[in-house]
């Protein structure tokens, strides 16, 4: 039987021009923020990322200073490589700059998170009572009604943004807002993006690897959606050493451990590709070091 054909239109629309949706080039750049680096409280991190200027008809390299201002970063690894230690790094150097952060936490109750930011704080010889009123903790780790409901989260973060002048967000970890769904882990992580640039937040992602992910990869759980969709990646690992010819590229005995870090890709500016070694000082402090054989 042959089919109504106002039914079969109306089942099918006509694609639509969404004249909306174009841009010309020189319009679009009156709306981008001006590039600037935000200091990360990291040592050896800052001057890693950099962008071009053009003096006296060459290109020259200058050092940006920190990640980009607005960035969404992810930061990634395996547990125990130092990622919640460079977040909270992040975090108190920007309240100890004036600026507000919002920090959730997913995987700790916020009462243990804010003793580790106190720690961390204390490390960095900044006075704790001075900053503690500069965080503001959206605690999704004691609240299931936060970590298993995006549109709730997001609500609520929208709130922090509005009533406290947030301008940077820092989720610890974001693999646990997909944990058990990874099917939907490029859905929930395309959300927080959007979110974060509509906000005009700097924002840091931390995202887990599975240890049977290769150590330098930039793939985390829930496979590549977190780095396919964010502005730049930083991935952490840590190698224990067990054979000699280890033990001679590092320069360190049988059964230490090295620590590894890499810029894997930045989209809004240039950045150091080298892979660096990385340590966590006895204080708690992370710290990159050289590149390897530099």
């Amino acid at each position: 039987m042959e089919r109504d054909p106002k039914t079969h239109h109306e089942e099918h629309e006509k694609p639509r021009v969404i004249e909306e949706g174009i841009w010309i080039a020189g319009e679009a750049i009156k709306k981008a923020p001006k590039l600037r680096g935000v200091p990360t409280g990291v040592e050896g991190l800052d001057d890693l990322f950099f962008h071009a200027e053009i003096v006296e008809g060459k290109v020259v390299k200058k050092p940006l200073g920190g990640i980009p201002e607005y960035a969404v970063v992810n930061l990634t690894g395996v547990s125990d490589t130092g990622k919640s230690l460079m977040v909270e790094q992040f975090t108190i150097k920007q309240a100890q700059k004036g600026g507000t952060v919002a920090f959730i936490t997913v995987e700790s109750p916020a009462p243990f998170v804010t003793m580790s930011l106190r720690e961390r704080a204390t490390a960095m010889g900044v006075d704790f009572s001075e900053i503690e009123n500069r965080i503001v903790l959206i605690d999704a780790a004691s609240h299931t009604s936060l970590r298993d409901n995006i549109p709730n989260l997001l609500a609520t973060l929208a709130f922090a943004i509005k009533n406290y002048k947030v301008r940077y967000t820092i989720i610890d970890s974001v693999t646990g807002l997909y944990e058990a769904k990874e099917m939907l882990a490029r859905s929930v992580v395309r959300q927080l993006f959007n979110f974060m640039k509509k906000w005009y937040q700097t924002a840091i992602f931390v995202s887990q690897k599975r240890s049977g992910h290769e150590e330098l990869s930039a793939e985390a759980a829930g496979g590549y959606a977190v780095s396919h969709i964010v502005d730049c990646t930083m991935v952490l690992a840590k190698e224990l050493i067990m054979t000699r010819s280890q033990s001679n590229l590092y320069g360190k005995p049988i059964g230490d451990i090295v620590r590894l870090f890499r810029i894997d890709g930045c989209r809004l500016c240039g950045h150091d590709t080298r892979t660096h070694y990385l340590e966590i000082t006895e204080t708690g402090l992370v710290r990159i070091g050289k590149p390897l054989g530099g």
